[in-house]
């Protein structure tokens, strides 16, 4: 009998990571019944940060909150609150790409971000912890710092219209009556390590999924530019600034500071003891590419395993960068025959992904046996 790990982000949009985990681990029972499976849902600061910590943490507490979403229209959401004092405030749940349909590069704002921040604040957390990604947005963290007591003005020192768009016409920037951080300070939990501008910044890198065309990303560095010049006591190449649509520049500079998203919630789960008694881990997301080895979960899960000398296997909607480090992958749009059907029935193919990682296990084991069995061994 083996003891099975299973610690998946969400699939963005198709599937979040409870579901994902629980798919695998009915395709791995499937094949192999007789093993122990534990299911840790993972998160890195994007969707599903809430739910992990809120599974991992006892005592942690919903506080509900209606808030505008990404072109102002409300969206009823929560954050969290922690036994000590810790709010968790998580921006996909506010400002997040999956609450609009259609898409708004220009238009989109982080406003109801920093609503839920400033509701934090009044109910007097003792410190703050802030999950980026998954964002609609690339307006800089303007709309959440505007709500936080920022104000960003155009030539004629009007406010400027939330969004990125409004950027194109800022004059000035004043920072004077931002309320302060909560007395345990605020740390970023961010997924990605890209900075503020440029061909790896926000618009560039992140644009195109938020609707942008090759025009439009062109528009949004520049109006980032713009905003950066504006606010220069912080340097806008500072890894993660460029996070949720530039949102870690703005917590920057309101005076949180950088951390690693997947590290914090795995350190929550308290996975590496899970690991450390594992024989596999099963890791996840929905698309696996050249940013995942930047701090997103299935890069954290597979440096805990490596550390503990365990292998570990990644199961991804799509895989478009090579997968180094696991010991093997499964992903999802070869094994539906194209990503339409992955994405229209994805816990079909988890729990197929899960039947097939416990089959290779199952011919390991047997081939195993059998050389033991024939006295065939290393010399």
């Amino acid at each position: 009998m083996s003891r099975v790990v299973i610690a998946p982000d969400s699939f963005k949009g198709t599937a979040n990571a409870a579901d994902a985990a629980a798919a695998i681990a009915r395709g791995w029972h499937s094949v192999r019944a007789d093993d122990e499976l534990v299911a840790r849902p993972m998160a890195d600061g994007g969707e599903g940060t809430l739910d992990a910590f809120e599974a991992a943490v006892p005592g942690a507490r919903r506080m509900p909150i209606t808030v505008r979403g990404p072109v102002s229209s409300p969206v009823v959401t929560h954050w969290l609150l922690l036994p000590d004092g810790t709010g968790v405030v998580e921006l996909a749940a506010t400002s997040g790409i999956t609450l609009l349909d259609p898409l708004a590069p220009l238009d989109a704002h982080s406003a109801g971000f920093g609503e839920a921040i400033a509701d934090a604040l009044d109910t007097g957390v003792e410190r703050l912890l802030l999950a980026l990604g998954g964002s609609a947005s690339t307006d800089g963290g303007a709309g959440a710092l505007s709500v936080l007591g920022a104000r960003f003005l155009d030539a004629d020192q009007a406010t400027v219209q939330l969004g990125n768009r409004g950027l194109g016409a800022l004059a000035g920037v004043d920072l004077t009556g931002l309320r302060p951080l909560p007395r345990g300070g605020a740390l970023i939990l961010g997924d990605v390590t890209n900075p503020l501008l440029g061909e790896r910044g926000a618009a560039a890198v992140f644009g195109p999924q938020k609707g942008a065309d090759a025009a439009t990303v062109a528009v949004l560095d520049a109006n980032l530019a713009r905003l950066a010049r504006l606010v220069a006591d912080i340097d806008s190449e500072t890894p993660g600034a460029g996070a949720a649509g530039g949102t870690g520049f703005a917590l920057l500079v309101w005076g949180a500071a950088m951390g690693g998203g997947a590290e914090l919630v795995a350190d929550a789960l308290g996975l590496e003891r899970d690991i450390a008694d594992a024989d596999l881990v099963i890791t996840g997301e929905g698309r696996f590419d050249g940013q995942s080895e930047a701090g997103k979960a299935p890069s954290e899960v597979a440096r805990l395993a490596a550390s503990r000398g365990v292998p570990v296997a990644l199961v991804a909607g799509a895989i478009t960068a090579e997968p180094r480090g696991f010991a093997a992958s499964v992903d999802l749009t070869v094994l539906a025959g194209g990503s339409e059907p992955a994405m229209a029935d994805p816990l079909r193919w988890l729990e197929a992904a899960g039947a097939q990682l416990a089959a290779e296990t199952e011919a390991e084991t047997q081939g195993e046996t059998e050389a033991e069995t024939q006295g065939v061994g290393p010399s």
